[in-house]
């Protein structure tokens, strides 16, 4: 019994290294991905960029519509993962829309950066923290137990094994719920508490 739950702890550790992994090169790639844009997608960039900064200073921001756009970006990803691990045959979408996530993640960090250079890092801190943050702790545990649960699944269905499953689908419903209320609480700080903290970094740019 010692040895199973041994087992089970290192394969645990073995899927969390993967996936952080497999976010850390989203990540890496996203950072990397501005500096590869045209002189014409630079410009761009940096209107947007900039276009946003001076909306949240001049606070010009439709939170009603924001936080609309937010519940349901959140709750698509959500549900379409907790789907994905339903399905045998999801594992690749999941970790390439992990990989995904990183990707934007570090793009929006880079872009941010490439505009604003050094007070650019302060900038990206306003805008990733908390929220972006939350939301990609709760997508990597979203993640496992996503994936967690299609192996079991595999195992239980083509391998024959004795798994409890009613057991597991109730754990797997326990964290639908967590990363459902996790997922709420990221789209409020996104709408109603970010923009008074990226607030912050426009006094720098006056």
């Amino acid at each position: 019994m010692l040895k199973l739950k041994k087992d089970k702890l290192v394969n645990q550790k073995r899927l969390y290294l993967v996936l952080l992994v497999i976010l850390g090169i989203g990540i890496l790639l996203g950072l990397l991905y501005p500096f590869f844009l045209s002189l014409d997608n630079q410009d761009l960039l940096n209107t947007s960029i900039t276009s946003f900064f001076n909306n949240v200073m001049n606070q010009k921001l439709d939170y009603a519509t924001g936080l609309q756009n937010s519940l349901v970006s959140n709750f698509s990803f959500l549900i379409g993962i907790w789907l994905l691990g339903i399905s045998v045959i999801g594992l690749p979408i999941i970790a390439l829309l992990l990989l995904l996530k990183g990707f934007v993640f570090g793009f929006s960090i880079s872009a941010i950066i490439s505009v604003y250079h050094w007070k650019g890092i302060l900038g990206a801190i306003t805008y990733v923290f908390p929220s972006n943050i939350l939301f990609l702790i709760t997508t990597l545990l979203l993640v496992f137990y996503a994936i967690s649960f299609s192996l079991k699944l595999f195992r239980y269905l083509f391998l024959k094994e004795n798994l409890n499953f009613k057991q597991i689908m109730n754990k797997y419903l326990k964290i639908l719920g967590i990363c459902l209320v996790s997922y709420l609480i990221v789209s409020l700080l996104d709408v109603y508490f970010q923009p008074f903290f990226m607030k912050l970094f426009t006094f720098f740019l006056k």
